[in-house]
């Protein structure tokens, strides 16, 4: 309905225009009979096809939160190119804080996300936007950020026990190293407070130290 009501004032709108540039003069069109009133009714219509887009796009950010990240114009640019999957591309770091893009395969599954840094992080399921509305495979991609980022967390957890620091630190996402270090962290200090050995703290505030001139180091 909003798109009928949309063409029929877009119609008369040129309709009007075509009339005025055949011959141009303020008298001959607008004292034509009924202008005003197309025009007064030509406004209550749009402000009826407002309402209507208005209510569409608040259903779609009910279905995908994140669309409210959006304004209503790069809302409507992605749901009107609902079958080209890759030109949300371009959107990606208003809706996904971290993500600056996907990676594709052909068929245009997505198979894992990079960061702005380059940084690269495997889907554990590959998300497929086939036939689907783009609010639902949205939503998916939300899906396995978080269950992707948990797998390469538990990963990274489990790794560092059994890599050399400095070796570890370049094989994980920058996200995964800081917070993994700090599982470590909480869990060594716990360990040096509840050893009961005299100078556990600070045998261990010596290890660190070790610790943070080996990563500077690694940066130099």
């Amino acid at each position: 309905m909003e798109t009928k009501r949309f063409k029929s004032v877009d119609t008369k709108w040129k309709l009007i225009l075509s009339q005025a540039n055949d011959k141009p003069g303020i008298m001959h069109n607008c004292t034509k009979d009924g202008l005003m009133e197309s025009f007064i009714e030509a406004n209550k219509n749009l402000d009826t096809v407002q309402k209507g887009l208005n209510e569409y796009l608040e259903r779609k950010r009910g279905n995908f939160a994140r669309f409210y990240f959006l304004s209503d114009g790069e809302l409507l640019e992605i749901l009107s190119q609902t079958k080209e999957v890759r030109r949300v591309r371009s959107h990606l770091r208003k809706v996904f804080e971290a993500i600056a893009d996907l990676e594709f395969k052909p068929n245009d599954d997505m198979v894992a996300m990079m960061s702005v840094e380059g940084e690269k992080i495997e889907f554990t399921k590959k998300v497929s936007p086939t036939d689907r509305n783009v609010e639902f495979w949205m939503g998916d991609v939300e899906k396995q950020m978080i269950a992707s980022v948990r797998h390469v967390f538990e990963e990274g957890v489990n790794d560092y026990a059994v890599q050399p620091r400095n070796d570890w630190v370049i094989s994980h996402p920058g996200q995964i190293v800081l917070n993994a270090s700090q599982v470590y962290w909480t869990n060594e200090v716990e360990d040096a407070l509840n050893s009961g050995a005299k100078g556990g703290i600070k045998a261990y505030y010596q290890g660190l130290i070790k610790q943070l001139e080996s990563t500077v180091m690694l940066v130099r």
